[in-house]
This record gives C-alpha cells, sequence and structure tokens, in this order.
C-alpha cells in the first residue's frame, strides 16, 4: 500500500466522519461522531498539508480530492471557532467593583472511582456556593457529606447505583427543590429556586441526561429531549436562570445549539476556549461534556478546569457576578421560528416513544 493510498484512505474516513452527523438521525453511531470535532479538525488540516508532499499537479483528481478535504476543514473549523480565543466573548466579564457573585462547581465523579481525595479537594480548593456531582451512589453520599463543610446547609441527595445519582449542596438558601424525572424514571434532575446575596431569588437546573452510547442509550432522543425540556422550562421561568451538570453531550452539537438557542441562555466558553471536561484519563480523546450555562443577568468572573481528578471527568467551575442592570449589553437572539420547530419535534420524539 502506498502512502498516498494511505492519505487518500483517511482523507475519505476524514470526509465520512465530517458528513456523518450533519443526518438528522437519534442513532448512537452517528451522535457519537460530534464529540471527536477538535481532533478531527486537526488531523483533516494535517492530512492536507501531507497530502502536498504527494501531489500530482498534472492530476484532476488530486485537486478534487484535496479541494474536499479543505470544505470538511473549513466546515469542521467553522463549529469549533466560537469555543477559540479568536471569537468574541458571549458572557461578558463581570464588571469592577460588583457586590453579588455566586460561584458554582460541576464534578462528575465516576461512581466506580474509590480514589475520592482528589474530588475532595477540587471541593475544598473551589469553596463554591454551589456544588452539583454526578454519577453519586451512595458511598460517595457518604463521602462527600462528610467532607465538606457546615456552610453547605442546603442538601439535596438522591444517590443512586445507576450512574445517574445525583447530590446538590448550597451555602445559599434553595426554595421549592425538587428532584424531577423528566425523561426517564431512574434519571434525576434538580429543580430549584435560589436566594443569592443581594436577596434576589434565580432559577437553578441540574441536569445529567443519558449519552448516546450502546452501553447506556442506542439513540440520542432521550438526552436531546431532556435538554429541550429544560430550554422550555427555561422559556417559561421568570427569574435568572443556571443549567449545569454532566450534558453528555459537546458545545458544538446540534442539540447543545438549539437548547441554547431556544433558551437563550449564555456559553462562558464562547470566546475562550474549549475547557474540555471528558476524558480526564485519555489526553487525546477530551472534549467539552460538563457545563454551566447562564441567562442575560450574569457575567463572568472565573471559568476553569480542576486538573487534577481520580475521575474520567474534570470537575468545572464558574464564578458568576450578578449584574442585571447591564442585561441588555449581552442580549442573546430570540430562536428562530425553524429552532422552535426543532424544539418540538424533539419533545414529539419523546412522546411517540412513551406511548
Amino acid at each position: 500500500m502506498t502512502f498516498k493510498l494511505v492519505l487518500k484512505i483517511f482523507g475519505i474516513i476524514a470526509i465520512l466522519i465530517t458528513i456523518t452527523p450533519i443526518f438528522a438521525l437519534d442513532y448512537w453511531w452517528i451522535r457519537i461522531f460530534d464529540f471527536p470535532h477538535t481532533q478531527l479538525t486537526f488531523l483533516t488540516a494535517l492530512a492536507i498539508l501531507v497530502y502536498f508532499i504527494k501531489f500530482d499537479f498534472k492530476n484532476e483528481g488530486d485537486y478534487a480530492f484535496v479541494l474536499i478535504l479543505v470544505a470538511c476543514f473549513i466546515f469542521q473549523f467553522v463549529k469549533i471557532y466560537p469555543f477559540t480565543l479568536f471569537a468574541g466573548e458571549e458572557l461578558k466579564p463581570s464588571s469592577k467593583n460588583v457586590t453579588t457573585q455566586i460561584s458554582f462547581l460541576t464534578a462528575n465523579v465516576y461512581q466506580d472511582n474509590e480514589d475520592t481525595q482528589k474530588i475532595i479537594k477540587a471541593i475544598d480548593d473551589s469553596d463554591a456556593d454551589v456544588m452539583v456531582l454526578t454519577e453519586a451512589n451512595n458511598r460517595w453520599r457518604d463521602v462527600i457529606s462528610q467532607a465538606i463543610s457546615d456552610d453547605y446547609k442546603y442538601q439535596i441527595e438522591f444517590p443512586l447505583d445507576n450512574t445517574y445519582g445525583m447530590l446538590l449542596y448550597s451555602k445559599l438558601k434553595l426554595v421549592n427543590p425538587e428532584v424531577k424525572f423528566l425523561i426517564n424514571d431512574s434519571i434525576p434532575s434538580i429543580h430549584s429556586k435560589l436566594v443569592i446575596t443581594s436577596g434576589d431569588t434565580i432559577q437553578l437546573y441540574a441536569i445529567h441526561p443519558t449519552p448516546p452510547m450502546p452501553q447506556h442509550n442506542p439513540m440520542s432522543t432521550d438526552r436531546d429531549a431532556e435538554m429541550m425540556l429544560v430550554a422550555k422550562k427555561v422559556i417559561d421561568s421568570k427569574l435568572p436562570v443556571v443549567v449545569l451538570g454532566d450534558f453528555n453531550d459537546v458545545s458544538w452539537s446540534k442539540t447543545n445549539q438549539l437548547f441554547k438557542r431556544n433558551s437563550m441562555l449564555l456559553d462562558p466558553r464562547i470566546g475562550r476556549g474549549i475547557y474540555s471536561t471528558y476524558n480526564a484519563q485519555k489526553f487525546l480523546l477530551r472534549w467539552p461534556l460538563d457545563h454551566i450555562f447562564c441567562s442575560k443577568e450574569f457575567r463572568l468572573k472565573d471559568f476553569k478546569t480542576y486538573d487534577e481528578t481520580s475521575s474520567d471527568h474534570f470537575p468545572l467551575y464558574a464564578k458568576l457576578s450578578f449584574e442585571p442592570e447591564k442585561a441588555s449589553e449581552q442580549e442573546p437572539e430570540s430562536p428562530s421560528e425553524s429552532d422552535k420547530k426543532q424544539l418540538q419535534e424533539q419533545l414529539t420524539k419523546i412522546s411517540k416513544t412513551s406511548d
């Protein structure tokens, strides 16, 4: 097999992986190609550069092949461009001397992980006002509840052994907290109002939808529908909103972007970087699965991952300032009629499945 043939085979694979997620199908083996997008973008660029070593300037097929690869690269880069430093920041930085701030930590602890100390260290270092821990069973609940300070007076604990247990700890007052089962009676989410230090009340949604993987769910329908249901709740909310957790979806996917447009929430990653949170144990296979979204009343003071972890996820941290008087300066676009239609289509899919 010649070197040029190897490059062509790789190029064809890159092309197929690029176009596969375009199809509006929920099968896991299609949706999974949303994930390694940064890796694919880099490898496609590398393939283009290397292909020129064997480029035949008299061969029309070589021109056509390279043009297709370039088109794939442009398509790929356009998707991740908003999550680079070249793009403008969507969620504006906090103003100077702002008084009301609230910090959040979301961490998938990895249920079978027995090295608890690194997670505890991230919790201690963050000193977050609100923490959401996913994949928590009873063992993790006992470890965390004993390790955290007495400042976390408000606690919602729903440990499970199916990798979907969820714990929420808050220093700030929770109002009418509820454990909800939006799609499946074994996959909880936590919804609560939260009274912040200024005396204002905000709405909090903590979610962990099922991923499109054969060992979890062969379709992305449930994940997508849960995200759309939360988007609908955000739309209907009269309060400022924060949504956080392990979404099992990447920032640039169709579903994540549809969720964002319909909910009109802001993403701290845009204009700042990708901030991959998974897979913490595999350097070359990382992408952003954990998210903290907020409405326009908030601005960003700090955003980071805690890179020392024993889980397969890096904990994600955000410190937000509450500045509703400046909300108009970062007004998101209203969802289009097409966006609203797609949201309803996702909800229709799940209703048909449950019938």
